[in-house]
């Protein structure tokens, strides 16, 4: 890693020079000879020797606002949040990959549901399956470390200690999917269309952020306020479009960036479309002179020349397909497919080959999330009430075979996970807060309601009626009724039919208290639809599983971006919106992160945004025995792009 000085010595030689000339221009000798000058003489000297002594004090006001030490600006082939990189200079390729894997091949996969457009970063529309390999990005990282960034379509990067700025220096090599040069103007119109078009939440986190091309292959963000150096990486992470797909030579838009696109667009990344029925199936190729094939980043993965997604109504009949033999591999999601389903001659024979994998990854949080701005579930009483009929002892016993852990934690199996009571250091912060937060935070980490699995719920029903009077709601005539006499009724939105397994007697249960819940099965694009406009009481959703506390919490969680589709609750709270912001501020200090992170987890569990529902420590993969792979797998994937077709 090289520096340059920002502030070389010639400044502070220059303003000595500039002392020394003031002094030599004393103006006391222009007062001695004043009788022998003429009136415009003398006042073409006084302002002659003012004008020195204004310079003089305006260079010394400068250096004493510039910064005591000088900034360095770091030009890095790297960047990592915190400690060292896995991968020093120089690496050739990730320790998860086999190098020489050959090329070729079809890796047949699934998707359920439908599509109706290519263009993940539309305003509307359901985007095709696979589109991830459309687009490469600045930088990149590897799956097994966290928080640090490779070259790719930037060679290096350059920024200054206080973070002010980031330079990307172009690979001279990078190409497009035609094969035409991606330059520093592709990557400053990426950012500048997601900024004018893209989603709000992006304009709103990115409002301190602007872009310059300094030269063909030199492009510089600056950044405001929010400096810091995740900011960095968060931008070394954008991806990167080419400029000429989107708009032509005099800035006329060839496609609107914010509406779905129909035709296949043209990429960065290592696989575009040939082949497709929109909704049906999408198949995507691998570009043979893929510019970045052989960078460090990318040897070894990427070895199928065909990657083709099929679409199936739901997941029944897609395990129905897998099993007969129409894609290659799957990962299961359902217990009682995994514990019952996969029989048959395929896997007699060996065929199909059916695996577990154990990881020790943070476990996202797939749960039912209320939407709080439903008058029905702005109470805490109330989502906490609702919490005692989800059973999830008995499902696992019944349904699950015991296989599944209940998820407790937005930071599941991770050390940012709330345990126990607070520690000093989070009372110190939980005190801040007093008042605005549940009290409960100040005694306990959050466990949710525990059955004993036999299916009667009595004591809990009892807990969750108690809760539910106090909100104004009463049984009566096996009807819970409000003062209005209103019954408690709302409506779960779901678009997989195996969500129905474990809706049903969460159903039942409810009922049986006087609570009308309804099932409301949509398909894929009527549910992103309806989940992008926050039109739901209650939805079967996910939020991304978190390896650590990051700003992309902000996002999550933050009242400024409550339009984000990821804050599906609709959470404003104020408590909840410091931490998020202390979070952001904190990155680079580990020990108050941990803090942080902690505290956080206690303030969004207590107020129970959603019931959460269960994870598994392992993959569990069934896949075709066509496949070779590399002995080592990724740490926190199951690394299939780095298989290959024996």
């Amino acid at each position: 890693m090289s520096t340059v000085n920002l502030k070389s010595g010639r400044i502070f030689a220059g303003f000595a020079r500039k002392k020394r000339a003031i002094r030599s221009n004393n103006c006391g000798e222009y007062t001695v000879i004043i009788p022998l000058l003429s009136l415009a003489r003398f006042c073409i000297y006084t302002i002659f020797c003012y004008r020195f002594i204004f310079v003089f004090a305006a260079a010394f006001l400068a250096l004493a606002a510039a910064p005591l030490y000088p900034q360095q600006v770091r030009r890095v082939s790297h960047i990592a949040l915190r400690g060292e990189p896995l991968y020093n200079d120089g690496f050739t390729h990730f320790k998860y990959v086999n190098p020489d894997a050959p090329k070729g091949g079809t890796l047949a996969l699934h998707a359920t549901g439908t599509y109706d457009n290519f263009h993940r970063y539309a305003l509307r529309g359901t985007t095709s399956a696979g589109y991830t390999y459309f687009y490469d990005t600045l930088m990149t990282s590897s799956e097994d470390e966290t928080d640090v960034l490779y070259p790719l379509v930037a060679e290096s990067a350059e920024y200054p200690d206080d973070y002010s700025y980031i330079i990307f220096n172009i690979n001279k090599n990078a190409k497009d999917q035609d094969g035409q040069p991606i330059t520093a103007e592709d990557a400053a119109f990426s950012f500048r269309i997601l900024f004018e078009r893209g989603v709000p939440q992006f304009r709103a986190y990115y409002a301190d952020v602007t872009v310059k091309v300094l030269d063909a292959y030199r492009v510089r963000f600056d950044i405001g306020e929010g400096r810091d150096k995740e900011r960095l990486m968060q931008i070394a992470s954008f991806t990167v479009f080419p400029r000429r797909f989107w708009e032509g030579p005099g800035g006329e838009t060839l496609h609107d960036f914010s509406e779905p696109v129909i035709t296949p667009p043209l990429g960065t990344g290592p696989y575009r479309i040939t082949d497709y029925k929109m909704g049906q199936y999408v198949t995507l190729s691998r570009v043979k002179n893929y510019w970045a094939a052989n960078l460090p980043v990318n040897r070894g993965r990427y070895n199928f020349d065909v990657i083709r997604y099929d679409y199936y109504r739901d997941s029944n009949v897609a395990f129905e397909a897998f099993k007969a033999g129409e894609y290659d591999f799957r990962e299961e999601n359902s217990a009682s497919n995994w514990a019952s389903g996969y029989v048959g001659k395929a896997f007699e024979t060996g065929r199909i080959v059916r695996e577990e994998a154990p990881h020790s990854i943070a476990a996202g949080v797939q749960g039912l999330a209320f939407n709080t701005e439903r008058p029905l579930f702005a109470d805490l009483r109330v989502r906490r009430a609702i919490s005692y009929f989800f059973d999830f002892e008995w499902m696992n016993k019944n349904l699950f075979y015991g296989q599944y852990t209940r998820t407790r934690s937005y930071f599941q199996n991770t050390e940012y996970a709330a345990a126990g009571p607070p520690s000093p250091d989070e009372l110190a912060v939980l005190e801040t807060l007093r008042g605005k937060v549940p009290d409960e935070v100040f005694t306990a980490a959050y466990n949710p309601p525990q059955t004993d699995g036999s299916g009667f719920i009595r004591p809990e029903a009892r807990a969750a009626l108690a809760l539910l009077a106090e909100a104004g709601w009463n049984l009566q005539g096996g009807k819970l009724l409000n003062s209005k006499g209103e019954q408690f009724s709302f409506e779960l939105l779901i678009y997989d039919i195996q969500t129905e397994r474990f809706a049903i007697p969460f159903r039942s249960n409810l009922a049986r208290y006087g609570i009308d819940m309804r099932l409301r099965l949509v398909d894929t694009s009527q549910f992103v639809n309806r989940l992008r406009s926050r039109d739901f009481d209650m939805v079967s959703h996910g939020s991304p599983a978190m390896q650590y506390p990051s700003s992309d919490l902000k996002i999550l969680w933050h009242s400024d971006y409550i339009e984000s589709t990821w804050n599906t609750s609709g959470v404003r709270d104020k408590a909840v919106d410091y931490l998020c912001e202390q979070i952001a501020a904190s990155q680079e200090d580990g020990q108050r992160l941990l803090t942080l992170g902690r505290v956080l987890d206690r303030v969004l569990t207590w107020n129970v945004y959603s019931i959460m529902e269960w994870h598994i420590p392992k993959f569990r993969l069934a896949y075709t025995n066509k496949f070779a792979k590399p002995a080592v797998r990724p740490r926190y994937a199951v690394g299939i792009e780095t298989w290959w077709v024996k």
